[in-house]
């Protein structure tokens, strides 16, 4: 049996290229890794997959996807977060190269919590599931 090769989408680039040019995130740097000389209180939004796996029943990716968001003080950084919930959310049709986003189903919406990493940092984290349908 000849089994067409799997192409996996890179979910993390997928979601940065999507919220960078948003009009409501201007200002705010989103990207899969911290720019230089980043201490937490900048506008940025970080991105990183944090799990998931591959569900071949349904030919699915289904990445879990944090997003670390990051302001001057904390009601800014809330304000962003949530901004970036709402813009995620939206994503749902989106084709990116090959792939298409069926889902986007938030497994934690916005909560707080502190980088004892950057103490002056003001930090709120959204978990994300999305379903990834490759070709």
């Amino acid at each position: 049996m000849n089994e067409a090769l799997l192409s996996f989408p890179d979910v993390e680039r997928l979601i940065v290229e999507n919220l960078k040019y948003r009009p409501e995130l201007a200002g705010v740097v989103v990207d899969n890794r911290p720019p230089n000389g980043f201490d937490g209180t900048q506008k940025v939004v970080l991105v990183s997959r944090t799990g998931g796996a591959w569900v071949d029943d349904l030919h699915l990716d289904q990445p879990l996807v944090e997003l670390e968001v990051y302001g001057p003080d904390k009601t800014a950084a809330h304000t962003v977060s949530l901004s970036v919930r709402a813009a995620l959310l939206q994503l749902r049709g989106t084709v990116y190269g090959t792939a298409v986003v069926t889902d986007v189903v938030e497994t934690e919406a916005v909560r707080w919590l502190p980088d004892y990493n950057r103490p002056a940092g003001n930090r709120y984290l959204t978990t994300v599931r999305f379903s990834l349908r490759p070709a």
